[in-house]
């Protein structure tokens, strides 16, 4: 994991202005949004954690591991079979969206290096372009691999419900109340929905 975004003090000060989000910021002060700086197997995480429970995510996924001995990289993923991976408890489009994304990293049809360059939703788009992955996994790429300081993922269901719950707002919230958060909070809306998370769940979200 890498060191705190360069942004966070910032960030903390800046939402603070907000009661609710000053309150979490103080409750919540041992840990900050960290990154594995390493996309092919943060992709992987995101297609294996689709639609399934996180309990039956992390199974799935320590399956997935011992599949590649350990090295999930491109060209690891790249020799095993659709069986294979099949038996890690995938499902077959699961297994077609992993497999084609081995493929374009080995020969380099995808180029993640040109994201720094983009702006957030030119890099949404990019990423979406790739199979099995759609708004919200590019939107946890962009929080969790490069740490972008203005995400506000709004089919989040976790972010949804921890703003009904903190701002006392029927679930699901007004999507006007959501834009008007996401005002508030930018440009640090990634720092605020961290928070959020963590009020609904002590453990810190990783992708």
């Amino acid at each position: 994991m890498s060191k705190t975004p360069i942004y966070w003090s910032k960030a903390v000060k800046f939402l603070s202005k907000d009661k609710i989000m000053k309150k979490l910021i103080s409750k919540y002060k041992d840990k900050t949004l960290t990154t594995r700086k390493d996309i092919f197997l943060s992709l992987c995480k995101s297609i294996i954690g689709q639609q399934i429970s996180v309990a039956a995510a992390n199974s799935v996924f320590l399956k997935f591991k011992k599949e590649c001995r350990g090295k999930i990289n491109p060209k690891v993923v790249n020799t095993i079979s659709s069986g294979r991976l099949k038996k890690c408890g995938l499902s077959r489009q699961k297994v077609r969206g992993i497999k084609e994304l081995a493929k374009k990293f080995v020969n380099k049809t995808f180029n993640p290096r040109i994201i720094k360059k983009m702006g957030d939703e030119e890099a949404i788009i990019y990423l979406s372009e790739l199979r099995q992955i759609g708004r919200w996994s590019a939107e946890m790429i962009l929080l969790f691999t490069y740490n972008r300081s203005n995400i506000w993922p709004v089919q989040d269901i976790g972010l949804l419900r921890a703003i009904s719950n903190n701002y006392r707002k029927s679930y699901l919230p007004p999507m006007s109340y959501v834009n008007r958060l996401k005002k508030r909070f930018s440009p640090y809306c990634s720092v605020a929905t961290w928070y959020l998370w963590r009020s609904i769940d002590d453990e810190p979200i990783q992708y």
